[in-house]
């Protein structure tokens, strides 16, 4: 299964102009097969989901943010990882990025330490807890990125990362094809936020065609 994966992975990232080295390419072919051993004990993806539905939607989805994260001092935050996408998994692929992983639900804080430490991974912290936890989560630590795969709606997502507008984090929307509308939808919390959206980045997915947008939230 790991070649299958490695050259479905290729050809989906080429159709981004995305590159990945052989080692970064082996780390997510084992992320991809520990994940479909863990997944049929603990729910970590919807269970009929297919490899080929999985390599597209979660691995190569998380890794349209690559190009966000490049540069020195690189630290994402990424809000109820579950099974690691997309914050573990852009981390298997740029190893020097510094990633905060946050998920409240053990068995998949679980999964993503058995992933840490099986890829030999450094600079990754694993919070067990929600994002209003001031306690493990301090508003003054600084992220220069922050997502949420699992947050849907675009208003209680910038609330929740409110506190953190001060340190001038980006806020990265992962959003399908009605994000025009989700957006209208907040468009009230959005005018009250502190921060403003900067720009959109629009994408097809490469084998189901399937529309995704990037909307990038900097600090006002």
């Amino acid at each position: 299964m790991s070649s299958e994966f490695s050259a479905r992975l290729a050809t989906g990232l080429n159709s981004f102009n995305l590159v990945l080295p052989p080692d970064a390419v082996g780390r997510l072919a084992c992320y991809f097969n520990e994940l479909l051993k863990w997944s049929k004990k603990v729910n970590l993806i919807a269970k009929a989901t297919e490899p080929e539905q999985i390599i597209e939607n979660h691995f190569i989805d998380s890794l349209t943010l690559l190009p966000l994260l490049t540069g020195a001092g690189t630290h994402l935050l990424d809000i109820g990882s579950g099974a690691g996408f997309p914050g573990l998994v852009c981390k298997a692929a740029l190893p020097e990025l510094a990633v905060t992983l946050v998920e409240p639900r053990g068995k998949r804080v679980s999964f993503l330490g058995h992933i840490a430490r099986t890829l030999g991974l450094q600079g990754v912290t694993i919070l067990t807890c929600r994002i209003e936890n001031e306690v493990q989560l301090p508003s003054r630590q600084i992220f220069s990125h922050i997502t949420g795969r699992a947050i849907t709606e675009i208003g209680p997502f910038l609330l929740m990362v409110e506190r953190f507008a001060p340190t001038g984090p980006q806020v990265i929307c992962m959003k399908g094809p009605k994000w025009q509308e989700e957006l209208a939808t907040a468009a009230e919390i959005v005018s009250r936020s502190s921060y403003r959206l900067t720009k959109v980045i629009e994408h097809t997915l490469p084998f189901s065609g399937a529309k995704r947008s990037l909307l990038l939230f900097d600090s006002r």
